[in-house]
């Protein structure tokens, strides 16, 4: 053995410390829940995304360090442009009227700490990722830092229709994103988005807050067995068009009544009201098969129905109340 083939392998393993003690790539496991927090503000020709993401989510990034591990904020400006870049500008998508916008600016990028509490306000968020960095003396450990971004799109006008679709659910296995929207007139509109949301419209016209809400609907009835089995035992005994017609009507009044009810928080807030309803819902199935069994009398069975239906309205209202965020 030579002297040249032991010091070829001992130089390679010095020069790869070296390296990876200068800059080393972040992969770890999948974080499990992920909590984005975000802003839209749409000003004149350009449309303003502010969004903090947990630097945990990003992995594969080259990061420089420097001591037991602390992130190297003085020379982080290339990997955090790189995160923000990957992680946000390639994955959100946004919509001026259906027409998707170009790639956005990305105007400025900043860390903050876990505890830093600018996103609170927009105007706070704005005026933290424009202004100062934070000081290189902050021993911040990458995975408990903040990645704050101020990216920018061209837009015709403010006061288009706005759509998002959010593709960050690659941040973690459950990724929760806190949106807001601030209109031209000074109002704000606050969405919860769960993991793959889809295509969200931001100030949607009647008609397609309408139609997401006949699609929930749908979904919500097809999927449901209570409600199913519920109408099941409803129509059987009906032989008749005109009573038939009379119980749809009586179940859907019904069921409208407290649905609305919900939608403008009439119904009881206490935890104890789901779990009395779900039981309900149980006892409409049961009342109706056993009156099936024993003789149904459909004359009247429009009665019970208007019953029950308020019941089932406020089981379905359950399911819907996180819709009503897309209502416009």
């Amino acid at each position: 053995m030579t002297i040249a083939t032991i010091v070829r392998p001992v130089a390679a393993i010095v020069v790869a410390l070296v390296i990876a003690g200068s800059a080393r790539a972040i992969a770890h496991d999948i974080p499990h829940d992920v909590i984005v927090q975000a802003f839209i503000e749409p000003e004149g020709g350009r449309l303003r995304f502010l969004v903090r993401v947990p630097l945990q989510a990003m992995r594969d990034i080259d990061v420089p360090l420097r001591g037991p591990g602390y992130l190297d904020l003085a020379r982080a400006d290339d990997a955090l442009r790189t995160a923000a870049t990957v992680w946000i500008a390639r994955e959100v998508a946004l919509y001026e009227e259906d027409i998707r916008l170009g790639a956005p600016e990305l105007v400025s990028v900043r860390v903050s700490l876990p505890s830093d509490p600018s996103f609170r306000r927009y105007e706070d968020a704005l005026a933290h990722v424009t202004g100062p960095s934070l000081s290189n003396d902050v021993d911040l450990y990458w995975e408990q830092g903040m990645l704050d971004a101020l990216l920018e799109y061209p837009i015709a006008s403010d006061q288009s229709h706005f759509s998002i679709a959010p593709e960050l659910h690659r941040l973690g296995l459950r990724v929760t994103i806190g949106l807001r929207l601030l209109t031209p007139d000074g109002r704000e509109r606050a969405f919860e988005l769960h993991d793959d949301a889809g295509l969200v419209r931001l100030d949607p016209r009647w008609h397609q807050a309408a139609w997401r809400f006949v699609q929930s609907g749908f979904e919500h009835i097809l999927s449901g067995t209570d409600h199913l089995l519920f109408l099941l035992c409803l129509v059987i005994p009906i032989r008749r068009v005109g009573t038939l017609v009379a119980v749809v009507t009586s179940f859907t009044v019904a069921h409208s009544v407290t649905l609305i009810a919900s939608a403008y928080d009439m119904a009881p807030g206490g935890l104890w009201f789901p779990p009395l309803v779900e039981t309900l819902i149980a006892t409409s199935i049961v009342y109706m098969a056993l009156e099936n069994i024993v003789g149904a009398n459909v004359m009247r069975r429009w009665l019970i129905t208007f019953a029950f239906g308020l019941v089932h309205g406020f089981g379905f209202s359950f399911a819907l109340r996180d819709s009503l965020q897309f209502a416009g």
